[in-house]
């Protein structure tokens, strides 16, 4: 199959890339002309733990091009894929400018019948207004009953990628969810899709609308569970449970499940704040107020800077002149995504407080220098971070923090403290090497 894909960001890549990898010929077009010379040089510009790997051979192979030419991705494709980002507006909707404008650009070129295909997570409706979009540009072009009018569908299929298992989710879905009215359309996307579900896992054919809200259900279920067990963890330190053991006892109830149960100092990302902002949005432009996802938001808010109190009592609520070591910033292990990351914004609190940062984090300092510049220092590795500082604060669950030498935290620390925003350390070992450690819905354990 001929694949356009609209957009390189985190999803268009993924899919272009893994869907070249299942035989297809995609070409991916962005209009960042330095990012594409270094697509074409073999440079993937994301971190995704294995996309390069299929990057690499697909370049190779020349099944995965890439080009700012909107018109020479499109002339041979029979499926175009609309990847591109919906950042929400300062109300909380999603903004669909990109997107209709490059519905606007298809109407405009189009020769022979294409399947459009909103890849974006957007608000429900989005199809018809990219149906409607690229047919008002047609209608420029030819009569209605011209017969050299080309025929469209538009498709949602939104995506339901993790960042960090991006690659697997994609080559390996749970399911895919594929939202249309065309018989035509469907049989293509069945057979797009045939690939990656051999082993039985369902493609879910649903109408475009169901299809939209679907992905913004699915991340506003997630957020929320999330959020009920940081407030779960809340009420565990003032009661004085354990949240690791509520944890397992209620995840073992299969109609709850494991996954999504442990708390912390909230979620980010690019997925979980736009896509429940953006649901309320909806909803109340639907005249319903969706009063749950009101809460989410405001808990999560508040959730990410559920450290900055704790550090402060610790040091009798005066940081001037400390000096704080933070292990991780991007938002989650194994991305360099820094969108919404709670790191960012425990920095801000810290550094307002007159606190000094020195973070290491594997992938994502250079997208934090990026965004913060010298606000903070930048450690070469993990240990040299904590370096004649006062304490640690942990923000990001890399594997790399998960069994450090804790002979070496207490020798460079000036004193053994640990903040740790991701429970990595179980309690009674955290006491038994002496260490003064507070974590997300557990007793702290002193050493005072």
């Amino acid at each position: 199959m001929n694949i356009a894909v609209v957009g390189t960001g985190y999803v268009g890549l993924v899919t272009g890339t893994c869907l070249a990898e299942s035989g297809a010929n995609v070409i991916c077009v962005d209009i960042d002309e330095e990012k594409v010379a270094k697509m074409k040089s073999g440079i993937v510009p994301i971190y995704e733990p294995h996309l390069d790997v299929l990057f690499e051979r697909n370049i190779k192979a020349g099944r995965l091009h890439f080009t700012t030419d909107l018109k020479e991705a499109v002339e041979p494709a029979e499926l175009i894929f609309l990847a591109l980002p919906t950042p929400p507006g300062e109300d909380g909707s999603a903004d669909l400018s990109y997107v209709l404008q490059v519905a606007k650009d298809l109407g405009g070129m189009i020769e022979d019948y294409k399947v459009v295909i909103d890849k974006s997570t957007v608000p429900v409706g989005t199809a018809d207004k990219v149906h409607e979009t690229l047919a008002n540009e047609l209608d420029k072009r030819f009569d209605r009953d011209d017969q050299n009018r080309p025929e469209f569908d538009v498709v949602s299929n939104p995506e339901f990628l993790r960042e960090g298992f991006a690659v697997d989710d994609f080559m390996k879905p749970d399911r895919v969810v594929v939202g249309t009215s065309s018989d035509r359309a469907r049989k293509l996307m069945d057979e797009l899709y045939k690939p990656f579900v051999r082993q039985g896992n369902p493609v879910i054919f649903m109408d475009e609308k169901s299809a939209e809200l679907t992905k913004y259900a699915a991340n506003a279920f997630l957020a929320t569970k999330i959020t009920f067990m940081n407030e779960v963890a809340n009420v565990c330190e003032r009661v004085g449970a354990n949240v690791d053991k509520v944890r397992i006892g209620i995840g073992s109830d299969e109609r709850i499940g494991k996954r999504f149960l442990f708390p912390g100092i909230g979620y980010g990302g690019s997925c979980f704040p736009k896509d429940v902002q953006a649901l309320a949005k909806s909803s109340k432009e639907a005249d319903y107020d969706f009063r749950i996802l009101d809460a989410v938001m405001d808990i999560n808010q508040t959730q990410k800077t559920a450290l900055v109190p704790r550090i402060k009592k610790y040091f009798g609520d005066s940081l001037k002149g400390k000096k704080l070591a933070m292990w991780g910033l991007a938002f989650k292990p194994d991305t360099d995504d820094i969108r919404e990351a709670p790191s960012l914004y425990i920095i801000d609190e810290l550094t307002k407080a007159g606190a000094e940062v020195i973070a290491y984090d594997p992938e994502a300092m250079d997208n934090v220098r990026g965004q913060i510049g010298d606000k903070i220092h930048y450690a070469n590795d993990q240990y040299e971070a904590l370096n004649d500082a006062d304490a640690l604060v942990i923000c990001t669950e890399w594997q790399i923090f998960r069994s450090p030498d804790f002979t070496a935290i207490k020798n460079k620390l000036k004193e053994p403290v640990i903040f740790d925003g991701r429970n990595l350390y179980s309690l009674d070992s955290m006491e038994e090497k002496g260490f003064y450690y507070t974590s997300i819905g557990r007793q702290t354990v002193t050493n005072k």
